[in-house]
């Protein structure tokens, strides 16, 4: 396998844009309030993110997906993130393993 310049170019171009993405979001988390409200949103946004990414690819799929998403659901009840996401993730090994 050979790299030509043009792939290392490439490769390169890359790596500084996602090094200038995380700087960036670096100098802007230090200019976001720390307090009120905008620190809810702020804490509510890995649960919505999560929600945006698991959601569709549920309901879009097979019942063993629709049904780990239930369960999902459940644990996020109770349990935190981490926790929710391996409870998830088991969650849709096992339906597709017993629902085919």
């Amino acid at each position: 396998m050979t790299v030509t310049l043009a792939n290392f170019l490439a490769i390169l171009a890359m790596a500084v844009a996602t090094y200038a993405t995380r700087l960036g979001g670096l100098w802007i988390a230090e200019h976001i309030p720390q307090s009120g409200r905008t620190r809810a949103a702020l804490d509510a946004l890995p649960a919505a993110v999560l929600t945006a990414v698991v959601a569709p690819m549920a309901l879009a799929t097979g019942i063993a997906e629709t049904a780990a998403a239930c369960v999902t659901v459940l644990a996020a009840l109770r349990l935190p993130l981490l926790a929710t996401v391996a409870v998830g993730v088991g969650a849709v090994v096992v339906l597709r393993l017993l629902l085919g």
